[in-house]
């Protein structure tokens, strides 16, 4: 997660520039969801093994960009709705456990509605 000093510095960042009024969360939300089309975009039509090139050569800063800018709106989303990422994301994992029990699913990929809950 962002440490309390990154994000220090990324509110810093922010407010340096008079960002805020146009950080509502509307705008963080589909700001993410851009950045991710991003992030996705390096993938598209590459094989396993384009990817693992790709990874290994100068397009991974390309990744890796588009992952800082993912944190980053998601850091200013958090902080703008109050939100403790880490709190919510140990919520939210032990929810998971509850719908995925590792007996249950292990090496399946089907959604927790696919398969039979029942102990």
């Amino acid at each position: 997660m962002i440490s309390d000093e990154l994000k220090k510095k990324l509110l810093e960042f922010r407010r340096e520039r008079d960002w805020e009024k146009f950080h509502r969360p509307k705008e963080l939300a589909v700001s993410l969801v851009i950045e991710a089309s991003e992030l996705l975009e390096n993938f598209q039509w590459k094989t396993d093994g384009e990817v693992a090139a790709m990874l290994k050569g100068k397009s991974a800063e390309g990744v890796s960009e588009e992952i800082a800018d993912i944190a980053i709106y998601l850091t200013y989303l958090c902080h703008d709705l109050n939100l403790d990422l880490e709190e919510i994301v140990s919520r939210k994992l032990d929810k998971n456990r509850e719908k995925y029990p590792a007996h249950r699913v292990r090496g399946s990929a089907k959604k927790y509605n696919e398969y039979n809950t029942p102990a």
